[in-house]
């Protein structure tokens, strides 16, 4: 091999392999003036110029050529191991993003090999965010998680940075089905906890920044199991002109919910289908359409439930019966355009036009007669003397449409003394049609259970007649016809520069934001809210390779539509939006151990948060009170050791203490509901020594118990409770029979496979008992309520089947 030196240069290497996983020697590859050539075992590397493009061209004497381009930084390594047709010429570029410099803005990147391969009940990108140190989340039925104090709807999701958006009505994990994030199409993930840029958007917790592939080649994949399956396509014009990539998904959460104690009838429908289609005008210009089309239907019809709890010493069982069903259904319609214009070198536009229209409903009645008991036998569970009993009917006729439109121009400019500049304008009109009616009885040994209303007479039955009102024991019911018109825009500056021997990055920026909330019986004022960023990173002329972060600024929430509705369904207009002076310094370091690979990050954060819009969580449901009457701050501290423990194969350990609190109009300083005081998750890849196709993979979460648990009705102030900690263990094992390393030569069957495995996933492994909600029963006899745990699910079997073409 040969190289040449530069005054800042990075390292490019990997092991070359054809169409059947062969290694390919005699490889050139080519750089900016240097060459280099891979060996006898396919293994090639090759030095190149940091902190610009580079185009790399390897060619052979008998396979077609391919082309790759890096923007490194100095001393970086990356590792490309291409594969070499010799029937198709591979001319599209691809580009490459530098982990490294994801690694200065703070941004962790998910390899999207792992989130394939990871098990879990809800397996996909979120199931790997929540190892994540700082991401929370006690709902293995829900794709929906909490960041560092914050709740779901604090979250940023961008796919081709476009955003998307979670359905509106869904109360329950077990309904959503399927996250909008289709993981066979997925090419990259990027994921920020706090301190982000101002390029991202108006949200206060973390981003989600997705990229959908644009295959070069054609290709296919099918995944099938006990719990549904998907299938995928790549598709490629002979020119190279137009490239497509579409996804079908099909998921049936039968196995799962047919675990827990409430018996059931379930019939849930959860589809959709995606494609991204790309096509090249010309060099300079690029257009790209992505499309989602999602029918969840949920009908769910109880029959009975038996839960066990109390204490050793006076074990307790409630048994209900129950009548009636509950029928969901949540259609989504996505579409987003976007064009790419390079109007020179150094100069980049974007137009982005999108538009999400989403049509929800929620309808049920469903009677409940439950009994209350100690248990005579644990064995037997028969229950000796009965303690209360009674009745719970509750209705619901929920109806939302809306339409939110989006448009958007970006740009990028960059100049050559390492600076860049980054701006963007966009417009949202979102038009929302809501109406809300749903109420609940309650009937307590024949008589019924009044709200907890301070002006209502005392119900003292049987003991002396109730000659009151008799009213639902909750009550909300609105229709809202809402229009919410907002402008946004930002501008950040981007700048790398030396002080001394070390090297120094800048990523100045702000955003604004100005809406409007009108409608058919309110009218809201315009409101603006400007919000300065910063991020700063050093990287020190040590023999260490360590780098210093600092990031923060003043960020703020506007409220989207649920954010404006209270708790009696009410649309408040003026809602102010949610304000968080945010913090965060950061230490990331990168050494060996074994002489493989091992990343430390520390992460220090604080929130400060003022005009807080306080709210209840009720499984994935939020309400909120639409007053901004609050304050509140978020404080904590995150690590996460990542690399090879096993080699070629990438595991981490995340641990993280959060401590979050608000004081609502002055009562003084409470938990909030997304206070998750202590994080454990691990992340671990194995495989057998004397058989390495036989692979293992662990999911080990265990967070601290939430505040919840109460009744809806309590003050917080008066009456707190915290849920049971969460313990989870998911584990997946797989009998690989061909992927990137394996050689197939003895089976030509598997020739025509780029990857082929089947694997038995365990979910919830030691069967742990995780409550995501208490429902409460009275005992008449006593005056007190019981708190009965709604468990999750129990341990379930799974069997998975992958096959890529």
């Amino acid at each position: 091999m040969s190289s040449i030196s530069f005054a800042q240069k990075a390292h490019v290497k990997g092991i070359i392999l054809d169409s059947e996983n062969h290694p390919v020697a005699g490889v050139n590859i080519s750089a900016s003036g240097n060459v280099s050539q891979s060996d006898s075992n396919g293994f090639y590397e090759i030095i190149v110029p940091s902190e610009k493009k580079i185009s790399l061209i390897f060619t052979h004497v008998s396979l077609k050529m391919m082309s790759l381009t890096v923007h490194l930084i100095s001393n970086e390594v990356f590792v490309f191991n291409p594969l070499m047709s010799s029937s198709e010429e591979q001319m599209g570029e691809v580009f490459v993003s530098s982990k490294n410099k994801k690694r200065v803005q703070g941004i962790t990147n998910v390899d999207v090999a792992t989130i394939k391969k990871i098990p879990g009940a809800n397996a996909g990108i979120e199931n790997i965010l929540k190892t994540l140190p700082g991401v929370n989340s006690n709902n293995e039925l829900s794709s929906q998680y909490a960041v560092r104090g914050g709740n779901y709807d604090e979250n940023l999701v961008y796919v081709n940075e476009v955003e998307v958006y979670r359905p509106f009505l869904i109360r329950s994990g077990q309904q959503e089905g399927l996250s909008f994030t289709n993981t066979d199409l997925v090419q990259n993930v990027d994921f920020s906890a706090g301190g982000f840029q101002a390029k991202f958007g108006d949200k206060l917790s973390s981003v989600l920044d997705i990229t959908y592939r644009k295959p070069t080649q054609f290709g296919a994949s099918l995944e099938a199991s006990l719990l549904g399956g998907s299938m995928s396509v790549d598709a490629v014009s002979k020119n190279k002109k137009w490239s497509a990539v579409t996804g079908v998904r099909y998921r049936n959460n039968s196995l799962l919910v047919n675990s827990q104690d409430t018996q059931t009838n379930y019939t849930p429908t959860f589809a959709d289908i995606q494609t991204n289609i790309n096509y090249d005008i010309s060099a300079k210009w690029q257009l790209s359409f992505l499309g989602n089309i999602s029918q969840n239907k949920y009908l769910y019809q109880p029959l009975t439930r038996e839960t066990k709890f109390g204490t050793i010493d006076q074990p307790m069982a409630l048994a209900v019966y129950y009548e009636g069903k509950e029928r969901d259904r949540y259609n989504t319609y996505f579409g987003a355009l976007k064009t790419t214009y390079k109007v020179s070198p150094s100069l980049t536009l974007k137009f982005i036009g999108s538009l999400f229209h989403t049509v929800e409903q929620e309808h049920f009645d469903i009677l409940a007669q439950y009994r209350l008991g100690t248990i005579e036998n644990e064995e037997t569970s028969n229950v000796d003397f009965t303690r209360g009993i009674g009745s719970q009917l509750s209705h619901a006729r929920n109806d939302l449409d809306a339409l939110i439109a989006n448009a958007e121009i970006k740009g990028f400019k960059e100049w050559k003394n390492d600076s860049q500049l980054e701006f963007g304008l966009k417009y949202t009109r979102e038009s929302i049609r809501d109406r809300i009616n749903e109420w609940e009885m309650i009937d307590s040994a024949g008589f019924s259970i009044n709200p907890p209303i301070a002006f209502l007479p005392k119900n003292s039955q049987h003991y002396t007649p109730y000659t009151g009102p008799l009213l639902p024991y909750q009550d909300v019911r609105a229709t809202n016809f809402n229009t919410i018109n907002r402008f946004s825009g930002y501008a950040q500056y981007n700048k790398k520069a030396e002080i001394g021997s070390s090297q120094v990055w800048y990523h100045l920026g702000a955003r604004f934001q100005s809406w409007n909330v009108s409608g058919a019986a309110v009218e809201g004022k315009n409101q603006t809210v400007f919000s300065p960023r910063a991020q700063f990173t050093l990287k020190p002329d040590w023999d260490m390779d360590m780098v210093f972060r600092l990031s923060g600024g003043l960020y703020h929430q506007p409220p989207f539509y649920r954010e404006l509705r209270d708790l009696k369904g009410v649309v408040n207009p003026n809602v102010k939006a949610q304000e968080s002076v945010h913090i965060v310094l950061g230490n990331d370091y990168n050494f060996k151990i074994w002489n493989r690979p091992f990343k430390w990050v520390t992460e220090l954060y604080y929130k400060s948060l003022s005009d807080v819009n306080v709210y209840s969580i009720d499984n994935v449901r939020i309400r909120y009170v639409a007053n901004n009457n609050a304050k509140a701050y978020a404080q904590g501290v995150d690590f996460r050791l990542n690399g090879e423990f096993v080699p070629g194969t990438e595991s981490w350990i995340s641990f993280g203490y959060l401590k979050t609190e608000e004081n609502y109009e002055n009562k003084g300083y409470i938990a909030r509901p997304t206070d998750q005081r202590l994080k454990f998750a691990m992340l671990f890849q194995d495989y057998m020594p004397s058989i390495p196709s036989v692979k293992l993979y662990l999911n080990l979460v265990y967070n601290t118990g939430l505040p919840g648990g109460a009744p809806a009705y309590s003050d917080p102030y008066l009456y707190q409770s915290r849920l049971n900690d969460y313990r989870r263990a998911d584990v997946g094992f797989a009998k690989v029979f061909v992927d990137g390393s394996t050689k197939v030569a003895k089976a030509k069957w598997l020739k025509n496979f780029k990857e082929l495995s089947v694997g038995v996933e365990i979910f919830n492994l030691f069967n742990n008992q995780n409550a995501i909600t208490n429902t409460w029963v009275r005992d008449v006899y006593s005056k007190n309520q019981y708190a009965i745990p709604n468990y999750m699910t129990s341990r379930v079997f799974n069997v998975k089947l992958n096959a890529r073409l």
